[in-house]
């Protein structure tokens, strides 16, 4: 496993840390045992980033992490993000800043910590993003010694170039992938300008980008790729990357034509994040051991640079007139 700098923390951080959504709830029924055996598999693979939400199950996600937490022999980096919790709450749906410190108090519990290495703001809208008073909230909880940084996680660029503007802003967490590449235009460059950490999020694609779906593929009731296709939960951007299913299959069909024989789909997907030497971390979720294992190997597996023009040019004619637009 490779490490690389996050912001100007002094962690080194795996490149490929591990996406903790799966393990709480909206992609079908992973149970306790497979839960905690792809959380110990990541750790023997050398994985020591986690990414999670108090939303993911409502803490059950935050609730496992607690244990390799408590079983670490190695420094490891937890992050959670919060602001949109409703579940055991009167709150309504969508982002709410002014009950942070209650949401971090409840994180922390789940965790079993005194303190969260990493909180970040949950997707919040461009509004709050430019509010002065949004971080300086979390600079008084970090004050206070509950949180060490906080970043942001966003659906839009916009939201990430707002919250950019401000020095407390360690990380911000975007969709990039393959099927998603704006962020390369403007965004990396800035975010490595300004020293800030690079969250890669969805990195397959919710799955279209390991080459296992195709048109009779059928999901899960509870399973957002069911559920959440035309963003009927959610912003649409974090299902499919928001791509147009039937043209993602059509690029999934091309990209399997130059995929290198040591490669799946998959590992080229996350390989193709890590080329970018801007990016921080990608966190790819699993649902079982066997594909955190296939994950965390691409660190140690050849580089693509020249596979990256013919991957550019099947994104320009299959892809990019579906997104380019949208989440800016």
């Amino acid at each position: 496993m490779n490490y690389r700098d996050f912001s100007n923390l002094g962690w080194k951080v795996s490149e490929v840390g591990l996406g903790c959504w799966q393990i709480g709830w909206c992609w079908g029924d992973v149970n306790d045992s497979e839960a905690r055996n792809l959380l110990k598999k990541a750790l023997d693979q050398g994985i020591n980033f986690f990414d999670t939400s108090d939303t993911y199950g409502d803490g059950r996600s935050e609730r496992f992490l607690s244990e390799i937490l408590k079983s670490k022999s190695n420094k490891i980096y937890v992050t959670t993000k919060l602001g949109r919790r409703i579940r055991g709450t009167n709150y309504p749906r969508g982002y709410k800043h002014d009950p942070m410190e209650e949401f971090v108090d409840r994180s922390l519990m789940n965790l079993g910590i005194d303190q969260i290495d990493l909180v970040q703001l949950h997707c919040p809208p461009v509004d709050i993003c430019k509010k002065e008073e949004t971080f300086e909230k979390m600079d008084q909880i970090v004050k206070k010694g509950k949180i060490a940084n906080y970043g942001v996680s966003v659906y839009n660029l916009s939201e990430a170039f707002e919250s950019m503007k401000f020095t407390g802003v360690k990380s911000i967490q975007l969709v990039f992938n393959i099927f998603r590449q704006k962020p390369i235009e403007k965004f990396l460059k800035e975010a490595k300008r300004k020293n800030i950490a690079v969250i890669a999020r969805g990195p397959l694609a919710s799955g279209l980008l390991s080459g296992e779906i195709n048109e009779k593929t059928i999901f899960p009731e509870n399973d957002h790729r069911n559920y959440n296709r035309n963003g009927e939960a959610f912003d649409v951007g974090d299902t499919f990357s928001g791509v147009d299913f039937k043209r993602g299959l059509l690029a999934v069909k091309e990209l399997k034509k130059i995929l290198p024989k040591e490669f799946t789909l998959s590992q080229l997907a996350i390989k193709w994040i890590l080329s970018h030497n801007d990016v921080t971390v990608t966190i790819p979720g699993a649902i079982n051991a066997k594909q955190v294992e296939q994950n965390s190997k691409v660190s140690e597996m050849p580089e693509i640079s020249e596979l990256i023009p013919k991957i550019q040019d099947i994104y320009n004619q299959l892809i990019k007139q579906d997104v380019d637009n949208k989440w800016i």
